[in-house]
C-alpha cells in the first residue's frame, strides 16, 4: 500500500478515534493500488439531515451505512451477489477487492420515500440503535427493502481480511466504543469527475477542521 502523497498531512489515530468517539466525521484515504479514494466517513448515530445534505454536496458519491459482520448476521443481512440470480452478477470482476460488500438497500418503516435528507438521516440513526442491540431488534418490523440506504456488510476479521472503507471505518467505531455503525461516502471531484485527489481531501479536511487520515495509518495503529 501507498504511504502519504507529498504534500499531505495525515492525522493521528488518536485523532481520528477521538473524532468518531465525539460523533464528528472524518476523511479517509484507502490506498492508491486499492480504491484510490477517500471517503468521508461519520458515526451512524451521530447522522442528522445537516449531515445527510453534506454528505450529498462535499462528498457526492454513494451515501452507504457499513454495519459490523456479527450485527450483519444477527439480522440476517446475505452479500447482495449472493441473492441475485441474474447473470450480471456471476462475475464482478474488481480490480481492486475480491468482493463486494453491498448487502440490502433499506428505508426506516416511518420513512415517506426515503431519499430526503430526513428520511435517511432516520434509516440511518435508526441503523445505529439497532447495531447497539441486534439481539433486541426486530430488523424487518423496523426496516423495509428495498430502500434509499446502501448497507455493506464488513468482513468478519475486520482489517485483518480485507482493508476497504467498511472495515476501516467499523475498526474506528470499536475503537471509539460507539455502535458498529458507520456511514461512508466517496469524495468526488466536480470538476474531473473522478475521485477527489488525496492533496484537495487535505485541503477539504483542513477548512473544515476534520482529522484526514490514510488507510495505512488504521491499518498499522488500529
Amino acid at each position: 500500500m501507498s504511504r502519504s502523497e507529498p504534500g499531505t498531512t495525515p492525522a493521528t489515530v488518536d485523532r481520528a478515534v477521538t473524532a468518531f468517539r465525539d460523533g464528528r466525521p472524518i476523511c479517509i484515504h484507502d490506498a492508491a493500488d486499492r480504491e484510490g479514494e477517500t471517503d468521508l466517513v461519520y458515526p451512524a448515530g451521530a447522522v442528522t439531515p445537516e449531515a445527510v445534505a453534506r454528505l450529498r454536496n462535499d462528498a457526492g458519491g454513494l451515501v452507504c451505512v457499513a454495519l459490523a459482520d456479527r450485527v450483519a448476521e444477527a439480522f440476517d443481512l446475505p452479500f447482495r451477489q449472493e441473492t441475485l440470480e441474474h447473470p450480471a452478477a456471476g462475475n464482478h470482476d474488481l480490480s481492486y477487492d475480491d468482493r463486494s460488500s453491498f448487502s440490502l438497500t433499506v428505508n426506516h418503516r416511518d420513512t415517506h420515500t426515503g431519499i430526503t435528507d430526513d428520511d435517511r438521516a432516520l434509516t440511518i440513526t435508526s441503523l445505529a440503535e439497532a447495531a447497539a442491540a441486534p439481539a433486541e431488534t426486530a430488523f424487518a418490523a423496523q426496516f423495509r427493502a428495498p430502500g434509499h440506504v446502501h448497507i455493506l456488510r464488513a468482513a468478519e476479521g475486520l482489517l485483518d481480511q480485507r482493508q476497504g472503507h467498511t472495515e476501516m471505518g467499523i475498526a474506528l467505531a470499536n475503537a471509539a466504543g460507539v455502535p458498529p455503525a458507520v456511514v461512508v461516502c466517496e469524495m468526488l471531484d466536480d470538476t474531473t469527475g473522478g475521485a477527489l485527489s488525496p492533496r484537495d481531501a487535505v485541503e477539504y479536511a483542513r477548512q473544515h477542521g476534520l482529522p484526514y487520515i490514510e488507510g495505512t495509518q488504521l491499518v498499522d495503529g488500529l
